[in-house]
């Protein structure tokens, strides 16, 4: 089961990126090539008929998993970066973290009027970095077709944030 190989694979590291948060370290998963295979199997599984014109991964270990479920789809790869990391026109959307506030941008012309693009990070804590993500495919024009994320910290409840834009969200792992 993903699940039990997930949480075995996942590190905790306390106080990190400061005092009281308990950090899920996803890179010991990139050391196992049979693992990142299934993740990337096991999301477009649980995304079944669901209709996807590109995948925008959110900076930067939403570009790990999300460029590689998008080469699978054989759909575009959209990078959401922070602010003053794309070199093109952009459109920013500034949010409140769990511990501060940042500003993304994606390129003005990363996403089509219409476009079902599918928002992927590799985790889900309060939700906020997830919809200003979903705000900037909104003001492309683009509808939020779903979310996946590796890790979702469900005491965070941070996925009832969401389903104002979708109510399509897939995690492989909770906790």
């Amino acid at each position: 089961m993903i699940e039990e190989r997930l949480k075995d694979a996942i590190r905790d590291v306390a106080d990190f990126p400061k005092p009281g948060i308990m950090f899920k370290d996803i890179t010991p998963i990139l050391t196992d090539n049979t693992l990142c295979d299934d993740i990337v199997e096991e999301t477009i599984k649980r995304l079944q008929g669901t209709k996807i014109d590109a995948i925008a991964g959110i900076e930067s270990r939403g570009f790990l998993f999300g460029f590689l479920i998008a080469q699978k789809l054989r759909v575009p790869f959209i990078p959401v970066r922070k602010a003053g990391k794309l070199p093109y026109d952009t459109i920013a959307y500034t949010y409140n973290l769990e511990y501060g506030t940042a500003t993304i941008e994606v390129h003005t012309d990363a996403i089509k009027a219409g476009d079902n693009v599918l928002i992927h990070d590799d985790l889900l804590a309060t939700g906020g970095t997830a919809i200003a993500a979903a705000e900037l495919v909104k003001q492309l024009g683009g509808n939020v077709a779903g979310y996946s994320f590796i890790v979702e910290l469900e005491f965070l409840n941070g996925r009832d944030s969401l389903v104002q834009y979708s109510d399509n969200v897939v995690s492989l792992v909770g906790f």
